[in-house]
């Protein structure tokens, strides 16, 4: 599925903004530039484009590959993405995982994706390791190594990682493999860009090798610099590195078959194991993304699925809760795309009933105009997103590769957003006639395999025999690349000066009736992010009500005292915001980001909110029910469900043991007061802390503050720290027999986020389990292929903390996964890390806090964990040194004491007469509970 292109657009005009009654006028409408970039290309045919910001501390390198699923060899699809994992292994010059090397142990990151169209390669990096990349992304383009031990492994992961997306995830083969199979008929889009087991295991090691040469060349792809780098100092960089490399006198292979209009609608009926709620999907043609139409159809699908004031939600979500979840999105692409129209139905509810509502909401846009309101609010909605897309120099880069290659034009995104300005209502209408006709609809009804009858057949779906796939003619005298000897390989450069990154400086008063104001300006950009926490949160939930506080923290963007639920949607997302409400551990929060001229009347919505919510009967009723349909799904995925009952076994009766979202028998137990209580428990002014972060100044944030939520007084019923109880470790196997693959955790207590060993413990989890590097992945992926990836995570509270080890394998390697995992605590603690490996695992935290200080939802979500755990703001300046400081006796230290799996409950999910044997053996008290007798209300689980 290919970038959400609403997400990639720029703005190049200024938008419609919907009529919002204020009591002072708005600022000045905010106008964003189009992204500057210079653009050359080079002899051999590269083309590059860079993008200058000397505001950031970073870089992105992202090349960019003409070549996708679509053109993968006849008989084996899903090639192209295997390739893509092959691209990370060892060059001539580079060793196996280098890249990693060269991006994450400095703080940076890296990674790929494979879409139907093309393969792009990215990283993030510090400044000045900008050569370095560029050295090593020429040497992976000009000769990357192809040996039998890699192919294998990463053929190997692939499998896992189509087990863990596609099989063992609800909905899996519905989006990756029935959706593209149904709507085409004859391009290779139909072909699943993950492929099947089958093709991926007919790929040989010489295929490999032609498909490199065919398709990873100079003219055959695109290189974007966005960030802070010398102009002058990166042409001649990339001329030593690139320039040299040789362009093929061969043509580049090129899919030029059209896919036929659809002109007689399709309807298919599949019966599919791990499907907790039937589900429906409804595609229709689109024309390819540079083609005139798709600014109007960009519109339509935003008002019809964009937030919670769309068509989709308003009516079949909310008004007659015929769906858990209503989407859709446009998957467009070089040639012949698709609108995706879905549902996952409500329980009790029907695929026929969900289809109906569907094709009724698609008829409304043919039958009659949208309404103005509704149309300037979905290019409010598209303007706001677009900001955001450009809040990093990745965030650049990516928007003006897509645009390059899909639609063949650096300024098309430029192009695309002006024309969003000019669509109308007439426009609209126009396409919704000419491409969403219901004779032009491919139909899947997704059930259950229990609700097929016992003398039904499915209707098959399958790559259509007349889909037109060329195989993959090997060019002549392929170069079989070799790596050089170790005295004869070329290092990478050694990295320049660093560049220093901006800490933000938060700004904070008090309001006179007890809440705080933190207020942290950034004017790059014209968007404000406002984020009220407080404290409570789920570890309030009385017993037997778990999940009270998130339906609490639901419902008050759901009705006030002076606007309805709908209301609240209308007003926020008309615009150009959203707003979003969630109940962590130990609080609450609300928030909004909105374009910066747009703030105040945004301002006064969410003091609405959080201060008026009247918590409507049929209201609680409505999200009750979509929250036991949210829940019924999780309990569905192996990993989800490894989670929840990890929690129960490190916490037992402890409240934070009990699942935060609920459970279906505490749910339908809550009642009104319940929620009126746990609103209370949370939202006080008092304990309250309204963060905001963007395009504002602290005297401005201040009267906005005072305006909206000085007369807001505390009413008592403050939440009570909560202690944990930390029980005796388990063993516990949950048997799913329908899973596709096996989730495995394995978890247990650490400390809570005011404790001194914090930095050595979050350095010591870093090393186990923070980023491809970790140690975890090394020996689960890398090494052996056994998962997709694995890692581990430290969470800490006010007053708690767990830190869990987690990975997905496929069922019979379960039992051998665990042994590694435990493996690798044990060994965190018996030997010191050595130095060198230390300084990598202290520059990948390092390096997430820079990103995450990038953007204005990120400095909100750091500010709002350090307010509801009590850690005092200037840690924000802290942070690094105290990262830097921690030596390899202290993580040594914080290892003994927090990572020893002696402590620890091990969480298998999933078919568990394939891994049972070798699992009891190692662990005789180990507990097998049936999927269909656990239960999560009890610490007992069943």
């Amino acid at each position: 599925m290919r970038l959400l292109r609403s997400a990639l657009l720029l703005t190049a005009a200024c938008l419609p903004v919907a009529a919002v009654a204020q009591s002072a006028p708005a600022p000045a409408q905010v106008s964003v530039k189009p992204i500057a970039y210079t653009q050359r290309t080079l002899p051999n045919g590269l083309r590059v484009y860079a993008i200058r910001d000397t505001a950031t501390p970073n870089v992105s390198v992202q090349v960019w590959y003409d070549v996708g699923s679509k053109d993968d060899p006849k008989g084996k699809s899903g090639f192209a993405h295997m390739f893509e994992h092959l691209m990370f292994k060892s060059t001539r010059n580079l060793v196996s995982e280098q890249m990693d090397r060269l991006t994450e142990d400095v703080g940076g990151y890296n990674n790929a994706s494979t879409n139907d169209d093309y393969t792009n390669y990215y990283e993030v990096v510090p400044a000045n390791h900008l050569q370095r990349l560029l050295f090593a992304e020429a040497d992976r383009m000009a000769s990357l190594v192809v040996e039998p031990k890699s192919f294998g492994s990463e053929r190997d992961v692939v499998k896992e990682e189509l087990r863990q997306r596609t099989l063992a995830q609800p909905y899996g083969k519905l989006f990756s493999i029935y959706y593209p199979e149904l709507a085409y008929q004859v391009h290779p889009y139909a072909r699943p860009g993950i492929g099947s087991l089958e093709n991926l295991e007919a790929a040989g090691i010489d295929d490999v090798r032609a498909f490199h040469a065919t398709y990873y060349r100079p003219d055959n792809a695109i290189l974007v610099v966005s960030g802070n780098f010398d102009p002058a100092q990166l042409n001649g960089w990339v001329d030593r590195y690139f320039a040299g490399i040789r362009k093929p006198s061969t043509a580049i292979p090129r899919v030029t078959v059209t896919e036929p209009a659809r002109t007689k609608a399709v309807t298919r009926t599949v019966y599919e194991p791990n499907t907790p709620l039937p589900a429906v999907l409804i595609s229709y043609h689109l024309p390819p993304d540079r083609d005139a139409d798709i600014p109007a159809l960009m519109v339509l699908k935003a008002v019809l699925a964009t937030g919670e004031s769309s068509r989709l939600y308003e009516t079949v979500v909310y008004r007659d809760q015929l769906a858990q979840s209503a989407e859709a999105f446009l998957d467009t692409k070089q040639a012949t795309g698709n609108m995706v129209v879905y549902a996952i139905l409500a329980g009790g509810k029907t695929v026929e009933a969900g289809e109906a509502a569907l094709k009724r909401e698609i008829a409304r846009f043919r039958d009659a105009p949208v309404t103005a309101a509704e149309l300037a609010e979905a290019k409010n909605e598209i303007l706001t997103q677009s900001i955001q897309s450009r809040e990093t120099a990745e965030g650049k880069a990516s928007t003006l590769a897509a645009a390059v290659l899909v639609d063949g034009d650096p300024a098309a995104a430029d192009t695309q957003l002006a024309a969003i300005a000019r669509v109308t209502t007439a426009d609209i209408q126009r396409v919704a006639w000419k491409y969403l006709a219901d004779n032009q609809s491919a139909t899947i009804r997704y059930l259950p395999i229990a609700a097929k009858p016992a003398a039904g057949v499915a209707d098959p779906i399958a790559i259509a025999p007349t889909v037109k796939v060329a195989d993959l003619k090997a060019p002549a005298n392929i170069e079989i690349v070799t790596p050089a000897l170790e005295g004869q390989r070329i290092k990478p450069p050694a990295p320049g000066k660093p560049v220093s990154p901006t800490i933000p400086h938060p700004v904070e008063v008090r309001l006179a009736n007890g809440m705080r104001l933190v207020t942290v300006e950034r004017h790059d950009l014209p968007i404000v992010t406002a984020y009220l926490v407080t404290s409570g949160g789920s570890a309030s939930d009385p017993v037997n009500r778990a999940g009270v506080s998130s339906l609490a923290a639901d419902l008050i963007t759901k009705g006030t005292k002076t606007r309805s639920a709908t209301q609240i949607a209308r007003a926020i997302e008309g615009l150009g915001g959203s707003i979003g409400s969630d109940a962590a551990s130990d609080g609450a929060s609300v928030d909004v980001t909105v374009k910066s001229d747009q703030l105040a009347p945004a301002m006064a919505i969410l003091a609405d909110v959080a201060i008026n919510p009247v918590f409507v009967p049929e209201e609680l009723e409505r999200a009750r029910t979509q929250q036991i349909d949210a829940v019924t799904l999780s309990l569905k995925d192996p990993a989800q469900l490894a989670g929840l009952v990890a929690d129960r076994a490190v916490f037992g009766a402890s409240r934070y043991g009990a699942p935060s979202g609920g459970t279906p028998l505490s749910l339908k137990a809550i009642t009104r007061s319940d929620i009126t209580a746990a609103y209370a428990r949370s939202f006080q002014p008092d304990q309250a802390t309204l963060i905001m972060v963007g395009d504002v100044t602290p005297a401005r944030a201040k009267v906005l503050a005072e305006a909206q939520f000085g007369e807001w007084s505390s009413t008592g019923g403050a939440a009570a720290a909560v202690m944990p109880i930390y029980p005796k470790p388990r063993v516990i196997v949950v048997d799913m027999p329908e899973a596709g693959q096996a989730g495995v955790i394995v978890a247990r207590p650490a400390i809570p986020r005011s404790d001194a060993r914090y930095y050595p413990l979050a350095v010591a989890n870093t090393v186990l389990g923070g980023g491809f590097s970790s140690r975890l992945n090394q020996e689960i992926r890398i090494k052996r292929g056994l998962a997709y990836g694995a890692g581990s995570g430290l969470d800490v509270g006010k007053t708690q903390g767990t830190i869990a080890a987690k990975t997905q394998t496929k069922n019979p390697t379960a039992a051998d996964v665990v042994t590694l995992i435990v493996a690798e605590m044990a060994r965190m603690g018996s030997a010191s890390v050595p130095a060198a490996e230390l300084d990598t695992r202290k520059a990948v935290l390092i390096g997430n806090f820079g990103r995450g200080i990038e953007t204005t939802g990120g400095i909100a979500n750091i500010v709002g964990s350090y307010v509801q755990n009590g850690v005092p703001l200037d840690e924000l300046q802290r942070f690094t040194g105290a990262v830097g400081a921690v030596d390899p006796a202290a993580v040594q230290s914080a290892a003994v004491a927090l990572l020893d799996p002696k402590a620890a409950s091990i969480v298998v999910v999933g078919d568990a007469k394939q891994f049972i044997a070798p699992l009891r053996k190692a662990y005789p008290s180990v507990e097998v509970i049936p999927e269909a007798a656990l239960n999560l209300d009890t610490p007992a689980l069943r």
